[in-house]
Order: C-alpha cells, then structure tokens, then sequence
C-alpha cells in the first residue's frame, strides 16, 4: 500500500464495528458503541472504566499491588520506595513511613522528561551537529598541510639531484605515514560524535514514547542521559609537523635532507573516571563526557584475559646472593641480560648463551639498554659513567662530577636519558644526551618542586610511543610520567580500586600501543597503564615470581626478568 494516498479509515466500535463508537474503556483500551458497552462490563474477570470517547487516555493506569493482588497501588511509600495499596496501608507496615501519591510521581517524572527532551532538541543535538559539520573541513585541512610539507620538500629535493630520489620517497612515505595518524584521528572522532548523535536520536524516540505512556512503572524507571550529552567531546589538539630544510652534504644526505617534526595528537577523549593528572600539587580525577577510542591508541590490539609464557628461559643469574635486575631486547630472538655482578650477557630463545662481556670497572652495572644500531650501553654507578659496548670493546661515552647514573633508556631519536642522583642522595634528574653532549634535564615541576624522590633506589625509565618520559619511582610508590618538553603530566600510584594497597614499581617498558607496562615485584605482578595514566589491568595468575625488568620485542611480546629465580620469561598478552 501507499500511506500517503490511501484513505483512512474512521474509529469503530472494536466488538460490532459500529462507526464512530462514542465510548470506551480507558483500561482495556477499546472503542464501545452504546450497544456494547454492557458486553464489555459484563466481563468480570478485569477492572474496566468505560469513558466518553474523547476523555480517553485520562485514566490513570496503577500498578498492581505485588502483596495483595489484583488491588492496585495509588499511594508510593518512601521509606521502602514501593508502591502500597489499600491493604497495605491498613496493614500497619507502612504508619510511620512518608508515602506520596503516585499521581505527583508521575507528573515530576513527565516533567523531567519533557525538560530533558527540549534541551536535546535545542540544545544537545545542535552541538554535535555543528561538530560533525565541521568534520569534512578538518580533513581538507590535513591534505593542504600535507601538499606544503611536499612543496618544500621537493623544492630542497631539486638541489641533491638524482642521487637522493630514494631519500625524497622515504620522507615521503613519513608526510603519508602522518597524514593516516591525523585522518585516522579525526575520523575515530567523527565516528564518537556520530555514535553520540545516534544515541542522541534514539535517546529522544524513547523520551517522546514514555511522553505518550501512562505505564507508571515504566516512566517512573526513566534515569535521565542529558548530563552524559551536555558537554561535546574536548576537540583533539594537532601540532603540525614541519619541514626544515639543510645545506647539502653529500656524506649525510638523508640527515641533510630535512626533518619533518612529529605529528603530535592531543586528545582529552579518555574513559570516564581514571585518570589521575597533578594541578596545582594535587591529584584530581578528569572525566570525560564521552568514551573513545582516541582515549586508546589507533590500533584495534586488545588485552588478552589469559595471558600466556611463550618462552621460559634460565640464565645464569639467580640463586644464593644473586639477582637478575635488567632484560633488554636485541632483536625479537636475543636478549641482554645483567644482574648484580659485573657480567651482562646475551641469551637467545633457547636458553643458550652467546656472548658475555665485563664491565670496564668491574662492578655490576646497574641499568643496560640497547641502542637503535644494536650497541648495549650501560651505567656503572662505580666510576660515574655510561658505556657502549661495541663488539668487544666497551667506550666510555660520559663521565658525571657530582652525579652518578642509574636507569637509562634509549630513545626512538638515538638519543639517551639517564635518571641519576647527587653524590649526597638528596637529589633525582632525568637527563638527555645526544653522543655525549647534554640536551635537557628535568628535575623540577611547575611549582619548583622535585618531580622524583631522593631515595636511593635505581629508577628505571623508558620512552613511550608519545614521546612521554615514564619513570618507575620505587621510592616514592609512583610511575611519573612527563611530556618531551618535560612538563609532568601524571603520577600513577596504583588502580583507582586498591587505594591502600603498596605500590612499588621497579621494572618499565611501553608498547606500540602507547601502553605502560610496570613490575610490582613484591606483589608478583605487572601493571598494564594507557598513555593516560588509566589502568587497564593487571598481568599476574600466569606464572611469575618477583618481576624485576621489563622489555618488549617489536611484537609486543612481553619480557619479564624474575628477580630470585634468573628466569626470563616471553609473554603474550594481546590477543
């Protein structure tokens, strides 16, 4: 049929098809002639209110009282927040409790719901609207950003000749690698607010359906949504990469070439109720209105439940008076190795040891990291330095005055950040080398303020996918974790759910995910935190005993060094 050209046919009488029945029965919900409304009373298995035809809908449908059935409820008690009938009443179960007709219930309810749904209508759904529109010109924006980049880029690119087309198309390939960050982004927030639209619309169908609906109990259930909605998801902030051109050397032509600057995506879209940030010298929580996967990073990699020991390899360390503190991956098949002697060595998967190199003083060192060439350096706390070992020859790269070195990390720009503390103990840095030239240090907050403890426990850092900086601070029971630039931008001191319980991390890492991963050696667990600071889960229940050291393969398999046993463990724990 065609609803709109077909004719509608008039009310009848719903027993004899009477036209235009002038009654009926506001309880049963059915058209009556004069005739017939007799019939229909004469049922006296059900209540019925037999009403003019045009007061229909005015009857008040109560609900049935659960204790006394069939009598119905008018009056709402309180104090137990149950609807009570005549019976009840009379029962004495209920005289000293405040009661309240249902009548007002229903109007206060319908009254909200009207509230909420001219604010959707008004207010709420214009702003995702406005948001969603603007959505398209984001996107043209990132593809006119991208044809500059590659302007300049070729422009310089004229000047190396034919010899460095092959640089040209790798920097290429990163302007393209950027440009899917930023679309991905901004369409993973298109997809939120357009999620959040359809709810909104659906939210509002339900809300004019419970308008029409005289079910007390279902409109007195209504919860309102509005206060999810009021607020439009924090827009992501996107630092743009840029192009700087070199003067041409021929011995350094990719160097030389230019470096575009990360693409840098802020987004404040994160699961409601985590994360911990530090504002003016104290911890605050920071909702967010809407869940999204920006809060997550771009990848659809999940946790797993079970996570599972891959490998589990015995090296040499462990034992009486013994320890192994650090793992650290060469590749996806061999792993550095140190504990609290002066030998670092190089397992493979199978157990089986490759090569043994002694640190230049002879003490234990007490951090190791492998450089993107494939160098191990470490930190000899002894003699105040910070080694590279290449092949079998170990060169001392720094020597600290007034310092000595501890954790050590290498970053994915081939520089290295050292956490070290002053002769006296009194003092924490994080400091930044490039070669053996100081970069950067950090030490201090906003308000002056040491951002590290002064304990004297090694504290382990490592570099996220982000750029942030993330220290296992033992000492002072917290991972702080601080932007590039050095500004803090939270401290972790365990789950929202165990707020009493000790935390002291001791091993770091991160992910490809921007996840970071924390041993809790004393608990025998593993803290899984996103790039935000929210707890995601814990990785214990397979296996571990005191996790000391931390490192992932470019897989994102997990390497656990146990501290007593000198095991190392390979886990899986994505899906």
């Amino acid at each position: 049929m065609d609803p709109p050209n077909t004719a509608q046919d008039i009310v009848r009488c719903d027993l004899c098809e009477t036209p235009v029945p002038p009654m009926c029965c506001d309880i049963c919900h059915i058209n009556l002639c004069i005739a017939c409304v007799g019939i229909h009373l004469s049922d006296d298995s059900k209540d019925h209110k037999v009403v003019p035809f045009h007061k229909r809908g005015s009857t008040i449908n109560y609900p049935k009282c659960q204790k006394h059935p069939p009598k119905t409820c008018e009056v709402h008690c309180k104090h137990c927040n149950i609807p009570i009938c005549a019976s009840c009443f009379s029962s004495g179960d209920h005289d000293h409790h405040k009661k309240i007709d249902i009548v007002e219930i229903l109007t206060k309810k319908k009254e909200l719901i009207e509230k909420d749904l001219q604010e959707l209508k008004k207010l709420i759904r214009p702003k995702f609207q406005q948001a969603a529109s603007e959505i398209p010109a984001q996107k043209a924006g990132v593809k006119q950003h991208s044809l500059k980049l590659t302007t300049a880029l070729n422009k310089q690119g004229e000047a190396l000749h034919k010899e460095i087309n092959s640089l040209i198309q790798r920097k290429q390939s990163e302007i393209e690698e950027m440009d899917e960050q930023h679309l991905a982004a901004i369409t993973t927030q298109e997809d939120v607010i357009n999620k959040t639209l359809h709810e909104i619309k659906q939210v509002i169908l339900d809300l004019q359906n419970l308008l029409d609906s005289d079910d007390v109990c279902l409109v007195s259930e209504y919860t309102s949504r509005n206060e999810e909605f009021r607020s439009l998801p924090a827009q992501f902030q996107v630092t743009l990469p840029t192009f700087s051109p070199q003067e041409i050397n021929r011995e350094q032509l990719y160097q030389q070439l230019g470096s575009l600057s990360q693409i840098v995506i802020t987004n404040p879209l994160i699961d409601e109720g985590a994360r911990t940030t530090e504002e003016n010298g104290g911890l605050k929580k920071t909702p967010a209105a809407v869940s999204s996967p920006l809060a997550r990073p771009l990848s659809d990699k999940l946790l797993s439940d079970t996570p599972r020991i891959l490998n589990d390899i015995q090296t040499e360390f462990g034992g009486y008076n013994n320890v192994l503190n650090k793992v650290s991956c060469l590749s996806d098949e061999e792993i550095w190795t140190s504990g609290n002697n002066k030998i670092m060595k190089l397992y493979n998967l199978k157990g089986e040891l490759l090569k043994s190199i002694q640190t230049k003083s002879g003490d234990a060192p007490r951090d190791i990291a492998v450089t993107r060439s494939g160098g191990l350096v470490y930190t000899d706390y002894r003699d105040r330095s910070i080694n590279l070992v290449s092949g079998t020859q170990i060169q001392t790269l720094i020597t600290l005055r007034g310092w000595r070195p501890r954790g050590l990390c290498c970053t994915s720009s081939g520089d290295l950040l050292v956490t070290m503390t002053s002769d006296d103990g009194k003092q924490t840095k994080v400091v930044r080398y490039s070669g053996s030239t100081e970069k950067q240090t950090i030490q201090w907050d906003d308000q002056g303020k040491p951002l590290y403890s002064s304990g004297m426990y090694i504290k382990y850092l490592s570099e996220n996918r982000n750029l942030d900086i993330c220290v296992a601070d033992w000492d002072a029971g917290a991972v702080v974790v601080v932007s590039a630039a050095g500004k803090l931008r939270f401290r972790y001191t365990g789950p929202p759910s165990t707020p009493r319980e000790s935390f002291g991390p001791r091993g770091i890492t991160t992910d490809s995910q921007a996840n970071i991963l924390t041993s809790d050696c004393d608990k025998h667990r593993i803290h899984i935190i996103d790039q935000d600071g929210l707890f995601l889960r814990f990785l214990h229940n397979c296996g571990l005993q005191r996790p000391c050291g931390l490192c992932v393969d470019s897989k994102d398999n997990l390497f656990v060094a146990e501290k007593n046993t000198g095991k190392v463990k390979k886990l899986q724990y994505y899906q």
